[in-house]
């Protein structure tokens, strides 16, 4: 039966898999950190939440939060953009490697993984504190390899999906089922139809889909759980 779900990062994808759950009959709260973001949350009319996603204190306040309002939480997800690039560079994934900068490798690394631990560790504190549930870190596919000029973000990536197994293997015999969703294509949104408007539809993920894929997740039962799980859209290149 659907319970209460809590969504971080609630514009494009985690507006589609918000909408997704809220039809389906789960109990809805979106955490963001902007204000429009939050009035967006409003709009669909499920709780919103204002959170640093990134600051432990913030996310724990926001989860008791949405536990107090609605119920304690079975599923939390992760489909927050937690890169923060330094003001005015313009490149996707940091850039050259040789040409890059530690403030650089900061933002689009260091903030990446460090966000996936925040919302790792403080979403199994409130898990666990109420009988278990599921957790669902969304990535895309530079955490399965590395790509010239996105070495940066490719390396925040991959250490989000190490700690990510990691807490699957710490997490399973508490009752908390862990699982790394890569969406490997560019994804289909408002955000990134400037430069996708002549891309053939096969070529693109589409959102309602993966917001699917995350229920597909969290009604899994102990005796068969999936801890990554790939998505690849047919007019793509799938690797291996």
């Amino acid at each position: 039966m659907p319970g209460t779900a809590v969504v971080i990062g609630a514009r494009n994808l985690g507006g589609a898999i918000i909408d997704h759950l809220n039809d389906r009959g789960w109990r809805v709260a979106g955490v963001a950190r902007s204000q429009e973001t939050v009035e967006q949350i409003r709009d669909r009319r499920v709780l919103a939440l204002q959170a640093d996603a990134s600051d432990p204190r913030s996310l724990r306040e926001a989860l008791a939060q949405a536990a107090d309002e609605l119920s304690p939480p079975s599923l939390i997800v992760n489909a927050a953009s937690a890169a923060k690039p330094p003001e005015g560079e313009t490149a996707f994934g940091g850039g050259p490697i040789v040409a890059g900068t530690l403030a650089g490798m900061r933002g689009w690394s260091s903030a990446v993984s460090e966000q996936a631990f925040v919302f790792l560790s403080e979403g199994a504190r409130a898990l666990s504190s109420h009988g278990g549930g599921t957790l669902i870190q969304i990535t895309g596919g530079s955490s399965r390899r590395a790509m010239p000029g996105r070495g940066m973000w490719s390396a925040g990536a991959a250490a989000t999906r190490a700690v990510t197994h990691a807490a699957a293997q710490e997490l399973r015999e508490q009752g908390i089922h862990v699982a790394l969703l890569i969406v490997d294509a560019t994804i289909e949104s408002p955000k990134t139809a400037s430069f996708t408007a002549d891309t053939p539809k096969d070529s693109l993920a589409d959102q309602v889909l993966i917001a699917e894929a995350v229920e597909y997740l969290a009604r899994q039962q102990p005796r068969a759980m999936t801890h990554e799980l790939v998505l690849t859209p047919a007019g793509d290149r799938w690797t291996p």
